[in-house]
């Protein structure tokens, strides 16, 4: 059973995934995000993901962190490019020691995914405001070039700045960030053409190319997963962005990480 809450670190996402008597893993999607995960002893990242991640391994009880989209790389020194598309344990990003007292922390403690959260509230950075302004804009579905006169800086520098806080270029985070709208509209029932038209697609076969480049999946199967998934659509705290994940956070972690 997956439950979340809004955290007390701004714009950020607690949550706990227990496992259910289904043994299908169903996949992670990309959604500009980065998460700081607990399991079994274990301290993990996930980076920002470019494609679908389909989870692998025993079901086991995770807890996690979501960060706003752009805020985990200053928390963890890291930046988001070098933790594209991977699950990485914390202590190859910090000292073995350091994360080995935070492991026995978070172990003591009655409830992990509260723990995980004063870890960040303890360690987070002050909020970006102009990354978080970048991602209100491009959330808002504005262009690369039109969002980078509107933040007054040239594209190039967007471009850099946007590889270290996401982990890719400004127009796949807004590719990202507008697949996550259609499926938020898709989950509720608007029909496709309609969900194609309000989130800025040319037509609803330009959304059916985007789902199944990020997701490898048709939406249709995508939209089935979840409501197997979760009868409920799981989505962020009131932010610019939607994170409607269509999968069970389990399996964050990938065999990549050790």
């Amino acid at each position: 059973m997956y439950e979340e809450r809004a955290s007390r670190l701004a714009g950020a996402v607690v949550w706990t995934n227990t496992p259910s008597a289904s043994p299908r893993a169903f996949p992670v999607l990309p959604d500009g995000c980065m998460d700081l995960l607990y399991s079994e002893g274990r301290l993990l990242v996930a980076g920002p993901d470019t494609r679908a991640h389909v989870p692998d391994g025993p079901p086991v009880t995770w807890s996690g962190i979501r960060f706003f989209p752009g805020a985990a790389p200053a928390l963890l020194g890291v930046p988001a490019h070098e933790l594209r598309d991977q699950r990485v344990e914390l202590a190859d990003l910090w000292p073995a020691s350091e994360v080995r007292r935070l492991i026995d922390r978070i172990t003591a403690a009655v409830q992990p995914a509260t723990a995980l959260e004063s870890l960040a509230l303890e360690r987070a950075a002050p909020p970006d405001p102009e990354l978080r302004r970048l991602v209100t804009v491009l959330a808002a579905g504005r262009g690369v070039a039109a969002t980078a006169d509107e933040l007054g800086i040239g594209a190039r520098q967007l471009h850099r700045r946007s590889l270290v806080a996401f982990g890719y270029g400004p127009k796949t985070l807004a590719r990202i960030l507008r697949l996550q709208r259609a499926l938020a509209l898709a989950l509720e029932g608007v029909p496709y053409a309609d969900t194609a038209a309000r989130t800025g697609y040319a037509d609803q076969a330009h959304l059916a190319r985007e789902v199944r480049e990020f997701t490898g999946s048709t939406l249709r199967d995508l939209l089935l997963n979840r409501r197997q998934a979760t009868a409920t659509p799981r989505t962020g705290p009131a932010d610019p962005v939607h994170r409607t994940r269509s999968a069970e956070p389990q399996g964050r972690p990938s065999a990549r990480a050790p």
